[in-house]
């Protein structure tokens, strides 16, 4: 077992305090170590990189979205991992190396896994509907919320990445966007006609009213040309999805999952929808057929002519 060391970073520090002050085992330690790094993977950084101050509750929702969505684990795995970093943070807070707390208040996943919610086709048509003559208006600000909207649900985004993307992640002829996913994996998801010319005239609008393009050229702006945040992206989609009578739950992950259902119950296979949602695994995506099959069963016990008599 090695001393404290000034070459050492903060999480090697942490997992020396586990083994000579705690007296951890070494099965635990191990644990506390994978889920620390786990951690870090997920946000595109490493031990030496590592700036608590620049870690949100954001990234820590995020990274527990991924644990149960994508790698599919259980609610007992996933709380385990959540409980590493809570410890993990409480010992940077009490340290000083760490300023805030961004996992604490965080919720205990349910050992029952619950299946996506998402709105329902017709539902979604109003919802359509309300964002095109949104984009009508002379109001910048109900422009661009019902084009963060429709971007949501026609490509499937997660929020951290339509939050990142940029005018050069629009392809030359607005036919697709780059996306940098998780683990800065990339993928390419196709835009639809009618959104391109969306994003045209958004383009069009931002450079004849000189809305400044920040150093980053982030896509989505406010009118003072900065990026928004992710809280205010979520404030968007939940305002317009109310406005528009969505019940429940309202934020961009349910437009996510709209997005992977209706492709799912409109006859796309299954290892598309995949690919465009950026899963590294199958399993992740098939998540949605429990929907699916819900629809079939509804059109089944309408439409078969013996269901009253048997």
């Amino acid at each position: 077992m090695l001393a404290p060391s000034l070459l050492m970073t903060i999480i090697d520090e942490f997992i020396y305090w586990l083994e000579a002050e705690r007296r951890y085992s070494p099965l635990t330690v191990r644990n506390y170590r994978r889920d620390a790094d786990d951690f870090l993977r997920f946000i595109g950084k490493d031990r030496a990189s590592f700036v608590p101050s620049e870690i949100t509750r954001s990234d820590v929702e995020e990274w527990i979205i991924y644990l149960a969505e994508e790698r599919s684990l259980a609610a007992s795995s996933v709380n385990r991992s959540v409980a590493s970093l809570r410890t993990l943070w409480h010992w940077m807070l009490e340290r000083g190396y760490a300023t805030h707390d961004v996992v604490s208040g965080i919720r205990s996943q349910r050992s029952r896994r619950r299946l996506p919610v998402f709105v329902a086709d017709s539902r979604m048509a109003d919802v359509v509907e309300r964002v095109r003559e949104a984009l009508r208006s002379d109001d910048y600000d109900v422009r661009r919320d019902a084009l963060v909207v429709i971007l949501f649900y026609t490509t499937g985004l997660r929020l951290s990445e339509l939050a990142s993307l940029t005018h050069e992640d629009i392809s030359a002829d607005f036919s697709c966007v780059r996306v940098l996913g998780k683990g800065r994996k990339e993928r390419i998801v196709p835009l639809l006609g009618s959104v391109a010319e969306i994003l045209k005239k958004y383009f069009s609008h931002n450079y004849s009213q000189n809305i400044c393009i920040d150093q980053k050229k982030a896509l989505i702006l406010s009118k003072k040309g900065e990026p928004l945040s992710h809280r205010t992206m979520q404030r968007i989609v939940d305002r317009v999805l109310k406005a528009a009578g969505v019940p429940g739950k309202t934020s961009p992950h349910v437009l996510r999952h709209t997005f992977a259902t209706h492709l799912l119950n409109f006859g796309a296979d299954l290892r598309d929808i995949q690919e465009l949602l950026g899963h590294s695994s199958l399993k992740a995506t098939q998540v949605y057929t429990h929907n699916n099959i819900e629809r079939l069963r509804d059109i089944y016990l309408v439409a078969h002519p013996r269901e009253r008599d048997v």
